[in-house]
């Protein structure tokens, strides 16, 4: 793609960026086919091709952004399925952080979107103040049915998102994990010391997912250790263009990581969460020109392992076998098109005695994407219930995802037990069969009770 950028534009390391992302395209189109908003809507400029003209259009011009290009921008999904299909590497993950900041810079939204998107970038990464927000949120449940639904609009209602909100969070909440600054000694000989990334959703919705990796790694020879001063790894804000919070959450997780390493050694920063797996990965991208951090972000990212790759190193203890139990694997778009880690889950599954379905069109999101499922909820809905149909196609007993946003997304729209694949391998090495209360209000188990 040729491009017009001026000499001035150029010195600015961020523009030089996006005029290397821009040449690579040769406007091929392959990526439309794997689009989910291109596939669902149809229009072009809901297509990475056609997002990536208006990207292009923004940065040449330097001009604020256009309610248009909000409009196309705000739909993507960021799930990358474009990346994977791109014959010419064009890395449009990149591309469209930067025009997502420049969105968040010099749009002017309105103000209860503004108000939206600062409540939700305040609550969801601090854990305390999220596990109050779905405390709350339990009184306003039943009002759910009295708030508008809606079609596919350009920007949906606040009412409209704050019906998905509700929708999605659980009747119930389990109790919280074990705290910061834990140490789980590995059981016999140690082979290994990991830091594992608490998360922020996940430790209020799902502590049971680390609990089983930590059951799984300290049976096997593995110290776990949960770092003090973590944070939240900046994957939702950073998603929604707020890039100095991102930022901030990213140092001061360098930070933390790196002393814990320097006190005891890390093998690996192992994540439970493939969105925030892609985005600790990106560190040493997103802090390359950061003097003080560039070094250490890269050394970060370099530690940073989803939890499957750490797994699928280590010598497990033979599989109880599971008898015949289907499992649908739910393909992470984060982990299959963020870290192209496509079949060890699905390997470690089998070899540990269950029976592994792909899901068809197992490459399209099933419309969660951090945030998205709240700020465009219909959308996301008709990704949720395509993606369904496409799980139910296979007829499994229980279905497997490496990321809890896809978990809580799906079990949105179906009756089958949806659990994590750590969950499963430590079910299958000698942990307890998980999912079993389903006090956290979207794993529903009880099916699988006299197997």
């Amino acid at each position: 793609m040729k491009t017009e950028f001026s000499l001035a534009q150029l010195a600015d390391p961020d523009i030089a960026e996006a005029d290397k992302i821009l040449r690579a395209c040769v406007h091929c189109g392959f990526c439309t086919a794997t689009c989910p908003t291109y596939v669902l809507l149809g229009d072009e400029l809901d297509s990475p091709r056609g997002r990536i003209y208006l990207i292009k259009e923004m940065l040449e011009k330097d001009r604020p952004p256009t309610a248009e290009v909000v409009k196309h921008i705000d739909r993507c999904l960021s799930c990358l399925a474009c990346m994977t299909t791109c014959p010419s590497g064009v890395n449009y993950m990149h591309l469209v952080d930067q025009a997502r900041v420049r969105i968040e810079r010099d749009f002017g939204r309105p103000w209860t979107e503004r108000l939206l998107r600062a409540v939700l970038a305040l609550v969801l990464p601090r854990p305390k103040l999220f596990r109050v927000s779905l405390l709350l949120a339990r009184f306003a449940r039943p009002l759910t049915g009295l708030l508008p639904s809606g079609g596919v609009s350009a920007t949906p209602t606040l009412l409209r998102r704050i019906k998905a909100m509700l929708a999605l969070s659980p009747r119930g909440l389990p109790e919280a994990g074990p705290p910061a600054g834990s140490v789980f000694p590995a059981k016999g000989e140690r082979r290994g010391r990991v830091a594992l990334l608490q998360g922020c959703a996940q430790q209020v919705l799902a502590p049971r997912i680390n609990q089983a990796a930590i059951g799984l790694l300290t049976r096997h020879g593995i110290e776990v250790v949960l770092v003090k001063d973590e944070q939240c790894c900046g994957a939702l804000t950073h998603h929604m263009g707020r890039e100095a919070a991102a930022l901030a959450f990213a140092r001061a997780n360098i930070a933390a990581w790196l002393a814990e390493a320097d006190r005891g050694s890390l093998d690996a920063i192992l994540v439970t969460t493939s969105g925030c797996g892609t985005v600790i990965k990106d560190y040493g991208y997103m802090l390359r020109q950061d003097s003080d951090f560039a070094a250490g972000a890269a050394k970060v990212s370099a530690l940073a392992k989803d939890i499957t790759e750490y797994v699928g190193g280590l010598e497990l203890a033979p599989a109880a076998r599971q008898g015949d139990i289907v499992v649908a694997y739910h393909a992470a778009c984060s982990l299959q098109h963020g870290q192209k880690i496509t079949q060890l889950p699905k390997e470690l599954l089998s070899k540990n005695g269950f029976v592994v379905k792909d899901v068809p069109e197992s490459h399209l999101c099933c419309g969660s994407a951090g945030t998205y499922n709240i700020l465009q909820p219909d959308i996301a809905d008709k990704l949720r219930d395509r993606k369904v149909a496409n799980i139910a196609m296979v007829k499994p007993d229980m279905i497997a995802a490496g990321n809890i946003g896809c978990m809580v997304q799906i079990a949105s729209g179906t009756s089958v037990p949806v659990m994590h694949t750590i969950e499963l391998l430590d079910w299958a090495t000698g942990g307890p069969q998980p999912g079993l209360s389903g006090s956290d209000g979207f794993v529903r188990n009880d099916n699988l009770n006299a197997r």
